[in-house]
């Protein structure tokens, strides 16, 4: 069988095409692993800034650009306020929701949050429920008096509001009682100037 002269340059036209094409490719990979190389610097460059050792100030990690500007505590913190304490303690006495014995700053001390606090003062006095017991099982944290008489969930987890008091009493309706209290306790927090 006898290829035509023709037909046998087209196809050695096409071999030299593909492997044209090839070195072509080989080419700019090794260009591109170059400039890959030069971008590190000198050997060990990369591991040094890599290491916090580099005299860049950019970070590479993106949970250091989120900086904090001037943190400040806000009404609802557990940082203590005097002012807005003595408000909310003349307050709370006036409704007999807090001891006249007792400070707000006592009555709050294991809470994250003084709205938590405040919700759970106006929960224990509307539902009748002992505020050491719902303060134990709100914060999760066994409170120093005598706690003995209270149930108490499994595991000492803190529970929500409206679960400490259906807890507590499984009569009442525990989730608009904790809602009522929530309620009450921002407005309070508002009309203080928190």
């Amino acid at each position: 069988m006898k290829i035509p002269l023709r037909t046998a340059s087209k196809c050695m036209s096409l071999v030299k095409c593909m492997s044209m094409t090839k070195c072509v490719s080989i080419a700019v990979l090794v260009l591109f692993a170059a400039a890959q190389a030069a971008a590190q610097g000198p050997a060990g460059a990369g591991a040094a800034g890599a290491a916090g050792g580099g005299s860049s100030s950019h970070s590479y990690n993106p949970l250091k650009w989120i900086g904090k500007k001037d943190a400040k505590p806000t009404g609802d913190s557990p940082v203590s306020n005097a002012e807005l304490d003595q408000k909310l303690e003349t307050e709370l006495r006036a409704m007999q929701v807090l001891s006249a014995d007792t400070t707000l700053k006592q009555a709050c001390v294991n809470f994250l949050k003084r709205v938590d606090c405040l919700a759970a003062l106006h929960a224990s006095h509307n539902v009748g429920l002992n505020f050491e017991c719902v303060k134990s099982n709100v914060t999760g944290v066994r409170v120093g008096t005598d706690t003995s008489s209270c149930r108490m969930p499994a595991g000492d987890k803190p529970l929500s509001l409206a679960k400490t008091i259906k807890l507590l009493k499984p009569d009442a309706d525990g989730k608009s009682a904790a809602k009522d209290a929530e309620s009450v306790a921002k407005q309070e927090l508002t009309a203080a100037g928190a």
